[in-house]
């Protein structure tokens, strides 16, 4: 070494060594806080605000949503409801087009005996078939009591 040995002192803040040294905060509360990093209650009340933010975004879509499928389930009832009421005109035509064409061949009455005999064993057959469906999905529940 040459000469006297020199004074140790603190580093210069632009030591590229070293790096930049952090600013140190004392805001009259005791605590020492770091300028250069967020602190936790920073952090948490931005992730706090980021859910909120989320939580109405989700909230406006899915009223959004809900406002799309109100409209739909409207226009398909509707259209359910006209077509229902058209598959119940178009029975009732057939119904009424069997017992004219019977008429000439067994008169009126026995048109509309044959016709209605037909339509209780059509519904009769249904309700067997809507009954055996119905005990099978019970045995497939295992809730059927015999």
């Amino acid at each position: 070494m040459d000469g006297p040995p020199r004074p140790m002192t603190a580093q210069p803040t632009d030591d590229p060594a070293t790096g930049p040294s952090p600013e140190i905060d004392t805001s009259g509360d005791g605590r020492e806080t770091d300028r250069g990093e967020a602190s936790l209650i920073e952090d948490l009340s931005s992730l706090i605000e980021d859910g909120l933010t989320y939580a109405e975004a989700e909230l406006a879509y899915q009223k959004t949503r809900a406002a799309f499928v109100g409209q739909q389930a409207k226009g398909i009832a509707i259209s359910g409801g006209i077509a229902a009421l058209l598959v119940v005109l178009a029975i009732v035509a057939l119904v009424f087009g069997a017992i004219l064409a019977l008429t000439p061949m067994v008169g009126a009455f026995g048109a509309t005996g044959i016709v209605f005999g037909a339509l209780l064993l059509a519904a009769f057959l249904l309700v067997q078939i809507a009954r055996a469906k119905a005990r099978a999905m019970m045995r497939a529940f295992g809730s059927e009591k015999e």
